[in-house]
């Protein structure tokens, strides 16, 4: 059977193909821009690509046509195939019906964190032996793939709650039917698509509605907007991750040391052991937790997804060192929504002490574009000692209303290179600069460590 996916570039797009392929069919596909890594990844499997969404694309005719949810009507592939009448459907249902249906599938959900706890959870599942299938939006450090088909029972996947396709505006995690559902947290995001949070936990609802009686749903419990969507109606047993005041109620971690680099996890009163990771930050404490909390569902035992956790690598854009020139580092992060802001550089703080912050920031998210979290992001932004944002064009807001919000020195470019030069020449050694965007940002990473090494 011949399948094509329309944009087939993208990371959960490229992961059905990687899948599809290890199925057995064949597979083609084509996005507006092929490029590595995924074109190379996907080239290697032997999975036919092409550039552009051209109608000649389509004449060897697929059975199928899987439609990737950056696919709009107007575009031409999109109108050949309706045409046709081209049997075509949504990469999340194909999904479904090929694969997750007859698996135990683990699905982890939540505004942040999704891609890192994902990607913590399935290599607990691996390091434990049970060789699981997953599908993660992200590059996963421990494995060589961001997707695969897997032997066992179990199957991982990133949870997203954006819509599923042009005729299916549902979020995609609906088709997942988990048996073990990570719920991280709840806020207003994607404002491209929904109108408010009462939208996100309409469709977060939808999913709850899913989960079967011999389930479990793991939640944190103080997130107001999930204890609200869960009282909507819940039909299964449910595990809360909680803080120091109640500790007997379910999982807790305690730190041992500030920036997160250790801590004791136990669960309702009980202590399971410690894990010490070169991971730092109090969010990842918390998709640890959880990453832990969920693997036991599936059999593994707390003292073994401990264990599993000292040898996890983190997964790339997430807080990754790309370099250190001169004693000064650069971190790429993929923060794009002040909660995720706030603790990534809360936990960059607690690891340097009191060396400088330089918080390196571009808007680029749909909801950061439309200036949605503006009024609030100069508080996200307290733990760096000094601000550069780049004003890019897609931005409908002036990015310079932050030079007055911000408590620290707070500075403002429209150029890419004069927002490098004005980094580098108030860097010194003993700094660490983090930039924080969920694109490629023009390659700044590497501009940055290229500039500090002719310093």
């Amino acid at each position: 059977m011949h399948l094509h996916i329309l944009g087939i570039c993208g990371t959960f797009m490229g992961g059905i193909a990687a899948i599809a392929k290890q199925m057995g069919f064949r597979v083609s596909g084509c996005d507006a821009n092929v490029y590595p890594p995924m074109s190379t990844q996907l080239e290697q499997l032997g999975i036919e690509l092409k550039q552009g969404y051209k109608i000649e694309h389509l004449d060897d005719e697929p059975d199928l046509v899987i439609v990737g949810n950056a696919m709009a009507r107007g575009n031409p592939m999109v109108e050949y195939v309706l045409d046709r009448k081209i049997a075509y459907t949504s990469g999340p249902q194909w999904l479904l019906e090929n694969v997750l249906k007859d698996r135990w599938v683990l699905a982890v959900s939540g505004t942040h964190g999704k891609t890192t706890t994902s990607s913590m959870l399935t290599w607990i599942l691996e390091y434990a032996g049970m060789k699981p299938g997953f599908l993660i939006g992200g590059v996963p450090q421990n494995f060589d793939c961001s997707a695969r088909l897997g032997s066992a029972p179990f199957f991982v996947i990133e949870a997203d709650e954006y819509d599923t396709a042009f005729f299916d505006k549902r979020s995609k995690f609906v088709h997942y039917r988990p048996n073990t559902l990570l719920i991280n947290n709840m806020e207003f995001d994607h404002a491209d698509i929904f109108d408010d949070i009462s939208d996100i936990q309409r469709q977060f609802h939808h999913l709850i509605r899913m989960v079967p009686n011999n389930g479990l749903i793991l939640s944190p419990k103080n997130e107001a907007a999930i204890n609200e969507t869960l009282s909507m109606g819940c039909w299964t047993p449910s595990e809360l991750s909680v803080d120091d005041n109640d500790k007997a109620l379910g999982w807790h971690a305690e730190k041992c040391i500030a920036d997160g680099s250790e801590y004791v996890v136990s669960f309702k009163g009980v202590i399971q052991g410690t894990v010490k990771w070169n991971l730092i930050g109090d969010f990842n404490i918390e998709n640890g937790l959880m990453a832990i909390a969920a693997a036991r569902h599936a059999g593994v035992t707390t003292a073994v997804a401990i264990e599993a956790l000292a040898e996890f690598i983190n997964t790339k854009r997430r807080l990754e060192l790309r370099g250190e020139v001169n004693n000064v580092r650069v971190f790429d992060d993929f923060a794009h929504h002040p909660t995720a802001i706030t603790k990534t550089l809360a936990g960059v703080r607690a690891n340097v002490g009191k060396n400088r912050v330089i918080a390196v920031l571009e808007p680029r998210s749909n909801t950061m574009k439309s200036g949605v979290h503006k009024d609030t992001l100069a508080k996200s932004l307290t733990d760096a000692d000094v601000v550069y944002v780049y004003q890019g064009d897609q931005v409908k807001w002036s990015v310079d209303a932050l030079i007055d919000d911000c408590t620290q020195p707070c500075f403002v470019e429209q150029s890419l290179d004069k927002l490098v030069s004005g980094i580098i020449s108030n860097s010194q050694s003993g700094d660490t600069i983090v930039v924080m965007s969920n694109g490629g940002f023009g390659g700044i990473h590497e501009k940055l460590l290229s500039a500090l090494a002719d310093v």
